[in-house]
């Protein structure tokens, strides 16, 4: 290496240096409180030290009767509870729901394989016990003999030993462009872990230029230094409507050969703003590490606790931070009133001298031994001398009062702890929990926002982790596994939730692109209850709802079924789905076509029997008709014959009287 080479790398070591200091500078409060707060709540350290030598030393008793862990618990199992999931929308033309809905459970499954729960878990309470906790976002080999990268997400389990952006003032990271992680190694693990170092010799005059907390007693202090940097980006919009930086065009040999070939084209070109990261490892001595980022945010992302800025500089606190002289005081009370009730001397008997001289091994062991009788000597018998209680009296009533002091400096009462407090009706108890609940509600809040920034950093990265043709596993909300193709460069079947390819209304197989580096995307963050809890909720509300009406059985059957934690819930749940009635576009096609046949055949048969009918009742509107025109005819006969009838009466008249008349 040459001198110019040297002399710039060496330039960019003292930077480097300057900005560690910079940024340790900035956060030594937030550091220096942070631990005195976690040393307080885990540690139980809530006595000064020279307090309690002085009392250990006179024989006096230091009790810690810690009440912070209670508090710290409840929040962060409440965020527990209540765990923010990722989901993702399709922002722009060229990206898809579908495809959305891949990224969905490709992001469950990142969380799933890393154990991200662990990571938020710890966040959280770091956030909450001493005002600030991380999470971080890696890449790293999926398998051991694979050449595929996965993304993953860590926990910090130090976080004193995150140094961010002393400038930004974001409240998820987002707008960081340096952060420092360090690590102290022992000088033989530094040595084993970086063979190629250049100075291993602790005594180098290398180190002397450097703080002495580089290299000390405990070990070598490694730093990790992040930067962000705003670039200019050359970018192309090519024939297929993809979008690509020019670096990674003329990277990627087989878009250089769709070009040669002319399968695609470039159709526009222009420069923009982008975000350059690059991760340099180092030592106070020398640089040994430089790498390049493939997002374009550092990834890591804070949760912090109570933040508030006083003349520009940023303050983390931690929930149990205003109640620690509350926590003091109970702590003093306590053991103020122990040390009387436990020291207080022995109340004497009070008599006339000579009443004790009758048995006087009884009379001397009164106060610590049982005896069936006790003889004295005189007219008046001995009194024992009351105990002056008072002054434990008082002691204890100023411990309840510290107690009182630390609920209401922390805001959750004894009805958010689960204990007894003075509410006696159901309404009154949840109201005094959501107080509660809403007092320590920043914490989880802020947990969400982090949780969000974590989605962004990994949607970012997937078009350049998963940009070639892979089968990946996603994950479904019930945590159910399914394969899905992804940039396959064709339209392949879309998997639906339930592991199979998704169907439309008609019954046909949807297909979708599936291409994860194509298309804009960004992240929503739901906060709520479980996917368990809610399961166990939702079955509690259909049982409720079939019991008051329970003609909603048949369609709410088959969903009871299959949130309950029965054995074989789902075969169960199949079987019921036969039962409800608005689920016949769920049958499999070929029953489907066979259903939609028999119905067609059935209005044809119902069409055919309307017209047999009204041709029937034609036919008997003429058959009554012509019986009427018959009855007429007959009635008509009749009447002629009665017409005849009455003729050969008038007739055989007219003769009779033509015999009868006078000649």
């Amino acid at each position: 290496m040459d001198k110019k080479q040297t002399s710039k790398k060496e330039d960019k070591l003292t930077f480097n240096r300057d900005r560690f200091e910079i940024a340790k500078s900035a956060l030594s409060d937030n550091h220096d409180m942070g631990l005195q707060d976690l040393r307080f709540a885990k540690l139980g350290e809530q006595w000064p030290a020279e307090i309690v030598n002085k009392r250990k030393a006179d024989g006096r008793p230091v009790l810690t009767i810690n009440k912070m862990q209670t508090f710290i618990r409840q929040v962060v199992n409440d965020a527990r509870q209540n765990k923010p999931s990722i989901k993702v929308k399709a922002v722009d033309s060229s990206a898809d729901t579908k495809t959305a809905q891949v990224y969905d459970g490709l992001i469950r499954n990142i969380e799933y394989t890393s154990n991200a729960d662990i990571a938020y878990d710890t966040a959280v309470e770091c956030a909450v016990t001493n005002g600030f906790g991380y999470i971080r976002v890696g890449i790293d080999y999926s398998y051991e003999d694979a050449f595929d990268m996965d993304i993953n997400i860590d926990r910090v389990i130090n976080p004193f030993a995150i140094y961010p952006d002393p400038n930004a003032t974001c409240a998820d990271g987002s707008s960081w462009n340096e952060c420092f992680v360090v690590d102290r190694l022992s000088k033989t693990a530094f040595k084993d872990k970086y063979q190629d170092a250049e100075v291993t010799d602790f005594d180098d005059d290398k180190w002397s230029e450097a703080d002495g907390d580089w290299v000390n007693d405990d070990g070598v202090l490694v730093a990790e230094f992040w930067q962000r940097k705003e670039v200019d980006q050359e970018i192309v919009l090519t024939s297929d409507g993809r979008v690509f930086s020019k670096e990674d065009l003329l990277e990627d040999i087989d878009l250089q050969t769709a070009l040669e070939a002319g399968t695609i084209k470039i159709v526009k070109e222009r420069v923009t703003k982008s975000y350059k990261v690059t991760q340099t490892i180092m030592t106070g001595a020398e640089i040994l590490e430089e790498n390049d980022w493939a997002g374009k945010y550092i990834p890591i992302v804070p949760v912090y606790g109570d933040e508030f800025s006083v003349e520009g500089k940023r303050y983390f606190r931690s929930l149990i931070n205003p109640a620690k002289d509350a926590q003091r005081q109970f702590n003093y009370w306590r053991t103020t009133a122990t040390e009387l009730v436990a020291l207080a001397p022995r109340a004497p008997y009070i008599g006339p001298h000579g009443a004790f001289d009758t048995d006087v091994d009884k009379w001397q062991t009164a106060h610590k031994d049982n005896h069936a009788y006790l003889e004295y000597d005189g007219e008046q018998p001995p009194q024992r001398q009351p105990i002056d209680s008072g002054a434990a009296g008082g002691a204890l009533q100023e411990a309840l009062n510290a107690s009182d002091d630390i609920k209401s400096t922390i805001g959750m009462y004894d009805a958010s702890l689960g204990a007894r407090s003075n509410e006696t009706s159901g309404k009154a108890i949840m109201a005094r929990q959501r107080e509660g609940d809403v007092a320590t509600f920043h914490f989880t809040d802020n947990l969400t926002r982090a949780i969000r920034q974590v989605g962004r950093i990994v949607v970012d990265l997937i078009p350049s982790v998963y940009n070639k043709p892979r089968i990946l596993r996603v994950l479904g909300e019930d945590g159910k596994e399914h394969l899905q193709p992804v940039n396959q460069g064709q339209e392949v079947p879309h998997v639906g939730r339930d592991g199979k390819p998704e169907q439309d209304d008609n019954g046909e197989i949807v297909l979708a692109m599936h291409d994860l580096t194509v298309g804009k995307y960004d992240v929503a963050v739901e906060a709520g209850p479980s996917f368990t809890t809610r399961r166990e909720e939702a079955a509690a509300q259909m049982t409720e709802m079939i019991r008051s009406f329970p003609q909603a059985a048949p369609v709410l059957g088959a969903p009871l079924a299959k949130n309950m934690d029965w054995p074989q819930a789902d075969e169960i749940a199949e079987k019921l789905t036969k039962l409800d009635p608005t689920n016949d576009n769920k049958l499999p096609p070929e029953v489907q076509k066979l259903m939609a046949q028999g119905k067609q055949q059935i209005q044809q048969l119902t069409q055919e029997n309307q017209k047999l009918e009204q041709q029937a009742a034609q036919d008997i509107g003429k058959a009554q008709v012509e019986m009427a025109k018959i009855e007429l005819e007959r009635e008509k006969i009749e009447l002629e014959r009665e017409k005849m009838r009455l003729e050969e009466k008038k007739l055989a008249f007219d003769a009779v009287e033509d015999v009868t008349a006078p000649i």
